[in-house]
């Protein structure tokens, strides 16, 4: 999708960047041709008539120099020796595709085409056939120490699921496409930890923690853009191990801690302030007793005690006047 594709943001919107923006890969130089071949039942009673053929000649190689006839035997034992090793050459280009892989045909160096088709299939025999996976497969990469936007050091580790989708790129782009995943999913995996902190802490913001949808997303597009040069699909990826270092986990726990405190009792406030309030208006509404100012604050203050306190209260039993 073009930039002039994009749909547009509101004004002042936080604008991410978009990782194809960020990675320049090469283009890929050739694309994968699909091609059939002959089928392998043509292709082998083919070569056998030639090598039944060959034992023929050679037969009557034998016949003619009994009967005297040099000529015709020296020119029918040459005849059957060639064919006959026409034949095993010609063995040579049975080519069996199982299912789950591909064959990249190369005819002294120049690619043929690819065979995607299972079965038994005959080709040049003087093609070299290389066999290519393309089943879906998993790469896991190790724990990798890296600070986070905020500077803090994370342990963070992905799986990746991928499939070869273009066997004449994965063959001729790069030397080892397996290898070729593994350092750029390491490297994606790097580049998405430094962009983010662990912890988001202002509303809005995005983390590591606490989206992880959404840089699972982002780090599946970074993984497929570097990769697609090697003729890579990216299917999923995700985050499979996410911690601050051993160094601060200590700290960040307590911090952590101390966050969870905060948000709790700003929470019980809030609640026993709305509990006092409508304990008031009922008593108001239904005239139950009348409270001047003095004593609404004392009654404002003995139920915040009593909803905010973190161990239970014992109450007092006034058994004089309600001023003394």
């Amino acid at each position: 999708m073009s930039s002039g594709d994009a749909p547009r943001e509101p004004i002042g919107a936080r604008q991410e960047p978009d990782p194809w923006e960020e990675v320049d890969m090469p283009r890929p130089r050739v694309g994968e041709q699909v091609i059939t071949g002959i089928p392998g039942g043509v292709g082998f009673f083919a070569t056998l008539g030639v090598l039944l053929g060959s034992v023929a000649l050679i037969v009557l190689a034998g016949v003619l120099f009994a009967n005297g006839v040099a000529g015709g035997g020296a020119a029918a034992l040459v005849g059957g020796i060639l064919l006959f090793v026409a034949s095993l050459i010609c063995f040579g280009g049975l080519t069996a595709v199982a299912p789950g892989q591909a064959r990249v045909v190369t005819f002294f160096g120049r690619y043929v085409g690819t065979i995607r088709q299972t079965g038994l299939r005959w080709v040049n025999p003087l093609t070299r056939r290389r066999r290519i996976s393309t089943r879906i497969r998993n790469h896991e990469t190790g724990v990798a120490k890296v600070n986070d936007a905020d500077g803090n050091p994370v342990e963070i580790s992905a799986v990746v699921v991928w499939q070869v989708a273009d066997t004449a790129q994965a063959v001729f782009e790069v030397d080892d496409f397996t290898a070729f995943v593994a350092i750029q999913t390491e490297s994606a995996v790097r580049h998405i930890a430094t962009r983010y902190p662990y912890d988001a802490h202002e509303p809005g913001q995005m983390s590591l923690r606490e989206n992880a949808d959404e840089i699972t997303g982002r780090l599946s597009a970074e993984i497929g853009a570097r990769v697609a040069s090697a003729g890579v699909r990216v299917i999923e990826s995700r985050i499979t191990r996410l911690a601050y270092a051993p160094e601060i986990a200590q700290a960040m726990l307590r911090r952590q801690q101390a966050n969870a405190v905060v948000a709790a009792r700003s929470r019980i406030v809030e609640g026993a302030v709305g509990m006092v309030e409508a304990a008031l208006a009922r008593l108001e509404s239904q005239e139950v007793v009348e409270l001047d100012e003095e004593r609404k604050a004392t009654m404002v203050s003995n139920l915040l005690v009593v909803l905010c306190s973190e161990q239970s209260t014992q109450p007092v039993v006034n058994t004089g006047s309600l001023y003394h």
